[in-house]
């Protein structure tokens, strides 16, 4: 399996194959997801919608994917928090409503697994998409996963990568696999 393309998302910036394509001074993730979605000149309304988790996975996944055919690329993507950042935000909608009325825009996103959901809807993606949850970034369980997936011709490239994402703490680490 070959490396195409990395991309990766921390400290406000963002890096492609080794070079900075975008960087803010903006501190706040939600606020630089923004600036990143306009500086980069995306065009999905759906974005403003999605979780922070989401976000992180999308702009990483993007700046690799842009408008290139992937209907035949598999995702494979994992973190350590899980969701854990948006159920806290659910959490607290539960609990600021007097007649217990929480937010179904924030429901949504209470499974890591979501995040890939929008890249796979975004690039209509035909394949197969998982995400785990693990300790650490393991780059060698996720490329053998992959390996699988291309070996029994159920996709042409994999998207695999690490999107960590809690509170303000943040990294994307994103990476398109061929054979």
């Amino acid at each position: 399996m070959k490396k195409t393309a990395i991309s990766i998302i921390e400290n406000s910036k963002i890096v492609l194959n080794e070079q900075i394509i975008f960087e803010s001074p903006t501190e706040n993730f939600s606020d630089f997801a923004k600036e990143a979605y306009k500086g980069l000149e995306l065009n999905y309304p759906k974005f403003h919608k999605m979780d922070n988790l989401s976000k992180l996975a999308f702009l990483a996944s993007e700046i690799i994917l842009k408008n290139n055919d992937h209907s035949k690329t598999a995702l494979v993507f994992a973190n350590k928090s899980s969701s854990l950042d948006t159920d806290f935000k659910y959490q607290e909608s539960i609990n600021s409503q007097e007649n217990y009325f929480p937010s179904p825009g924030v429901f949504v996103y209470t499974l890591p697994n979501i995040c890939v959901g929008e890249i796979s809807i975004k690039h209509k993606m035909q394949t197969e998409n998982a995400f785990f949850v693990l300790d650490e970034f393991d780059e060698e369980f996720l490329n053998s996963y992959a390996l699988q997936i291309l070996q029994t011709g159920k996709a042409e490239k994999v998207l695999c990568g690490w999107v960590e994402l809690y509170q303000e703490s943040y990294k994307a680490f994103v990476y398109l696999l061929t054979k």
